[in-house]
């Protein structure tokens, strides 16, 4: 019995202390992210990914997505974001969408960018809002359906943390002329 107990202990130990180690990593892989030291921010970001840490796993994805210190490579930067995504981060499934929508990294498969995009909406992502407002506006992976359309489109701008940047972009598309802003900003009756 107390050897089970202490081997129980021990294996908690470790398993905190690889977590802790896995954010320290990320935490420090962000900082010179930050600093545009990427270069040395890709090495700590890889070994924090490595351990399964997520936001770690999205910033490498960033890494390879930018070409910030690495090689630019859709498919890695794909392979990174899908890993984070599956462990429920929103940007990152907003970006294996993108990914999908726009076949960078993996082949066009716009019923999978939906998916993404909603599992990125459903946790209040912006940019996954609007883009699967889009989707339903368009019927592009998903059949046209304009009052959803509508919905996930007003919950994008009316979105505490980036909806204002999203309606500007979508006002200053739709003066230049953009079609499909054009006929959202009149859905949206802006």
């Amino acid at each position: 019995m107390k050897k089970t107990i202490i081997m129980m202990l021990t294996f908690m130990f470790g398993a905190m202390a690889w977590a802790q180690n896995a954010d320290r990593l990320y935490e420090e892989g962000k900082a010179l992210y930050d600093a545009k030291q990427y270069a040395q921010a890709v090495e700590k970001l890889l070994a924090s990914a490595q351990k399964g840490h997520r936001k770690a796993q999205y910033r490498l994805g960033r890494c390879y997505d930018k070409g910030h210190g690495v090689e630019e490579s859709d498919s890695l930067a794909f392979e990174w974001y899908l890993k984070a995504a599956g462990q429920g981060h929103a940007k990152a499934q907003y970006q294996v969408g993108k990914s999908y929508k726009n076949g960078e990294g993996v082949e066009k498969d716009k019923a999978k960018a939906v998916e993404y995009f909603t599992k990125a909406a459903r946790q209040d992502n912006a940019e996954a809002q609007y883009a699967l407002g889009k989707a339903y506006l368009n019927g592009n992976g998903v059949e046209a359906d304009e009052a959803k359309a509508k919905s996930w489109l007003k919950k994008a701008i009316r979105n505490e943390k980036d909806g204002d940047e999203i309606r500007e972009k979508l006002l200053r598309k739709a003066a230049e002329g953009d079609k499909t802003e054009l006929r959202i900003k009149a859905l949206l009756g802006l």
